[in-house]
């Protein structure tokens, strides 16, 4: 009876249309400088960990590293079973706190990082793109240098001029492999963007009442003066911040799939 109900709470959970889809993964650093850099990266780790705990395949798209250190921003396609199920549940601005490692006065920082989550589109899907919306540039992919630095411009930037959607694919030493994974992203972003639009038309009453500095923030992670994770949406916590750094994120996870909002809960519970 238990491994019943358990059944349909995970069909409930997961009934989106694209639910069963890979993920594509975009991390972005925000306010902070080089400390938001520092935690776009922390927060990418985080997300390849928990990809590698659920067996899914994690394919890099691009990566731009930060100025000092960390990532201005990257991003990956998760391959496995429910990926974007799973993962959509991950968007939008997480917020850290904790003394600076950047800091000779050791001060406490707070900084945030955008997290953007798109299913990967099935080719049997149709995205009408016009070539002429599209600007196709190409240049020299970063590395880490010596051998590693690739000599051709195979890194491809696709931007689609009509929404300002950009996607950049520099991961393999082929220009012409790069394009194909840059346009399949595209496709994908651009086939979100309309559904958040019409989203956004049927939620517009809503949108106007939240928050502009803290409508899109999901989660707090405070390593100092005390250690705790908090999702802001269902109220989950755990001071086992190394853990859920580490890749431990389902606890928050499915209690918003759940539809569990604005509760003291632990993740412990």
């Amino acid at each position: 009876m238990a491994r019943l109900v358990e059944g349909l709470e995970f069909r409930r959970m997961l009934s989106g249309e694209h639910d069963r889809a890979n993920a594509i993964v975009e991390v972005k650093s925000g306010a902070g400088g080089v400390e938001a850099m520092d935690w776009a990266a922390m927060l990418y780790r985080m997300y390849v960990r928990f990809c590698e705990r659920k067996g899914w395949e994690v394919e890099p798209a691009d990566m731009v590293a930060g100025e000092e250190a960390g990532i201005s921003s990257a991003s990956f396609i998760a391959r496995g079973p429910w990926a974007y199920g799973f993962l959509k549940a991950e968007r939008g601005v997480h917020r850290l706190v904790r003394i600076s490692p950047f800091d000779a006065n050791a001060r406490r920082q707070t900084s945030f990082a955008a997290v953007d989550v798109t299913p990967e589109i099935d080719d049997d899907i149709v995205i009408d793109i016009k070539e002429a919306d599209v600007r196709i540039d190409t240049y020299r992919s970063s590395g880490a240098g010596g051998q590693k630095v690739n000599k051709t411009d195979s890194a491809v930037r696709l931007t689609h001029i009509p929404t300002g959607i950009v996607v950049a694919v520099q991961n393999e030493r082929s220009q012409q492999k790069n394009r194909g994974v840059a346009w399949k992203i595209l496709r994908s972003r651009l086939y979100e963007f309309e559904e958040r639009k019409r989203q956004a038309v049927r939620d517009a009453e809503e949108a106007q009442k939240k928050d502009i500095d803290f409508g899109s923030q999901i989660r707090s992670y405070v390593l100092q003066p005390y250690r705790l994770v908090k999702d802001l949406r269902t109220g989950v916590e755990t001071g086992k911040v190394d853990d859920v750094l580490d890749g431990e994120i389902e606890g928050f996870i499915q209690p918003y799939l759940l539809g569990v909002r604005r509760t003291d809960r632990a993740v412990d519970d």
